[in-house]
Formats: structure tokens, sequence, C-alpha cells
């Protein structure tokens, strides 16, 4: 038995290998440097779920498809939907999200991986008291994206950074929410209802939502001269520095490398590059110092808030915009887990009380 069921093997896959130790990432036989910056959405999704969903279309069809998918989502579920602004964007998309009909074909896992780049960018507008945009099928996922969230076209370099977040958190290993999808698909409920187990998981401050605190810490640092005494002062109050350590690598986040050359190429439009570099410095600096004996280094909730921040996202939205990406992940998780029949179903040991025994 594991707490946290470390370093249990529960899956083979064919999907993602994560080397913590020597920092590299490994999504079906390519390094995430291979695939970062390089490869689309839509070719990720071609990756993925190869071999899996028989009946999906053919690689130079899928964009096409998710387009239609998009305006599918937009007419039956955004104008239907009447859901209340009050709801943060997690809770507004998981519940869009519920609103599809759940099934295993190619048909469920396209309006999935649609989705979050329709739920995302109307639950924004909706909260600002505008109206949503309908999507441009014609446009690649990631731009369109972008353009449902401003109302204007995006820039190649701003549409290019958002694939290559995209692809950099498709999948990685058997993490929360990827178990949790794999658990609800094992017992063969559907796509629909495996994919809300994800976001659920993913919600949580311990996996995908912590980059939104990355922003207030920028926020509150605010120029590089003051980052040392800020960090300082919050370690002192026992605070976690937001961004730094990860439950598997002990060495740096390879997907932090990827996201920050991202930032870089955006160029002008990178936000607060130099101010995110003197804080990721410092902290590095005051970790080793204070916790030598433990390995802390930058992961990639670091440099996915700048990004995201970048891009016009809110901080309370990043995690829709991680679900985007991850749900690639997950259908193709899910798919292996349907494949293998097996319905996960692990033991407990009862640490509790006994029943007391008659005299």
């Amino acid at each position: 038995m594991s707490d946290g069921l470390e370093n249990v093997v529960a899956a083979h896959t064919v999907l993602s290998d994560v080397d913590g130790a020597a920092g590299r990432l490994v999504i079906r036989g390519h390094s995430l440097d291979e695939l970062a910056g390089h490869t689309s959405f839509e070719q990720m999704v071609a990756l993925m779920l190869d071999g899996f969903v028989p009946d999906l279309p053919a690689a130079k069809d899928l964009p096409a498809a998710l387009g239609a998918a998009r305006r599918e989502l937009f007419d039956t579920v955004v104008v239907k939907a009447a859901l209340p602004a009050k709801l943060g964007p997690v809770e507004m998309v998981r519940a869009m999200t519920a609103l599809i009909p759940d099934g295993e074909d190619a048909g469920a896992a396209l309006r999935l991986l649609a989705a979050p780049a329709v739920f995302t960018p109307a639950a924004l507008r909706l909260r600002q008291g505008l109206a949503p945009v309908a999507p441009d099928p014609a446009l690649p996922q990631a731009a369109d994206m972008l353009r449902m969230l401003t109302g204007v076209a995006p820039t190649q370099a701003q549409a290019a950074a958002l694939d290559t977040y995209l692809v950099t958190v498709a999948d990685h290993g058997l993490n929360a929410s990827t178990f949790a999808a794999r658990v609800v698909a094992s017992t063969r409920a559907g796509l629909v209802s495996a994919v809300l187990a994800g976001i659920s998981a993913l919600k949580g401050p311990l996996h995908g939502g912590a980059p939104g605190p990355v922003i207030e810490m920028l926020d509150a640092i605010g120029s590089p001269a003051n980052a040392r005494t800020w960090l300082e002062a919050a370690l002192d109050r026992g605070d976690r520095l937001m961004g730094f350590g990860h439950r598997v690598y002990r060495v740096r986040d390879p997907r932090a490398d990827a996201l920050k050359g991202a930032i870089r190429r955006l160029g002008p439009d990178g936000g607060r590059l130099a101010l995110a570099e003197a804080v990721e410095q410092a902290a590095l600096a005051i970790l080793r110092e204070r916790k030598p004996n433990r390995t802390l280094e930058t992961n990639v909730e670091f440099y996915t808030a700048l990004l995201l921040e970048a891009l016009g996202f809110t901080p309370d939205s990043f995690t829709c915009v991680f679900a985007l990406g991850r749900t690639v992940g997950w259908l193709a998780h899910a798919h292996e887990q349907i494949a293998g029949g097996k319905l996960i179903r692990p033991q407990s040991v009862y640490v509790g009380p006994q029943p007391r025994q008659a005299a």
C-alpha cells in the first residue's frame, strides 16, 4: 500500500512517459521538444487519438470537423443554456459540458475537444455582460478560441502561442485528472462523464487549479527589485511559492521552458516576462538556500500563468484552457482504458473500530 498511490503502477500505456529524474516528457514516441512550437492542436489530436477512435476523421479533415463541432455546441448549448453569469468560468464550462450527450464514438470525442474552446470565451464574455461570439468553423481551433474571446482575429503569433500551450499540456502520465478520467471510463459511463471527472479533478489547487495564484504573486511583487524581499517574507509566513516544485520532476519541468519560449515569440505582446524571470531567479536561489535537501524547480504553472495572461485570459479561467489541452489526453486514456476492458477497482485496508462482540 502507498498513500496517494505514489510509485504504484496502475496502467500500461502507449500515450506518454514522464521521466522525473531526467526532466523528460515523451508523448506517443515524440519528445516534447519535437512537438511544442511545431505541432497544432489539430495535429496533436490526430497523434494522440490515432488507433483509439476508428471513426475519427482523417488528420486533414480534423480542422473542419472540429470547426463544425464548435458551431454545433454554440448553437445547441451556449445559445440555449442560460447559465447564471455569477458562476465561475470552471463551473460554467463544467455545467455546459454536462449538457453534451454522452457516448464513446467520434462524435462525442469531437464535441468534447471543441467544448472548452467554445464554452470558455462564452463564460468570460457573459460574466462581463457581453454577448458570446459565434465560432468561425473555417479557423483553426486555437485562433478561433482567441477570436471568440476578444471579438478580434488574433495575430499569427498569438494563435501559435496558444497552440504551443495546448500541445505542451496535452498529456502527462497518470496524473490525478487523467486517472480520474480512466476510472470513470472503466465503468463505461461514456466519454462526457470521463471528461467531467477530469475537469473536476483539474480544478483542484494541487493539480491544474494553481496557475491563477502565480499572477497574484507577480501582482503583489510588482517589480524585479521587490522579488527577493517579498518571496522571503512569504516563506517566513509558511506560504508555498506557486509555480515551483512538482510531485514527479526532480529537475526543471521541461514544459516550463517550452512555454517560456512561446512567450518570447510573442515579442512585445509577451506581457511581464522580465518581471517573471526576475521572480523565478530569486525564488530558485532562495529555495536552494532554505531547502538544500529538496529539489524545487520551476514547474509548468509558472509560465502557464504568464502566457495565458498575455493572451487575454483571466486567472480564474486558466484551468479551463488547461482543460482544453488536457481533454486530448483524457480522451486517449479513456479509450485506452475501454480497450483493456478492465473495471478499475482497487482495495482498501480498513483501520477503523471493530464491532463489539456480544458478551
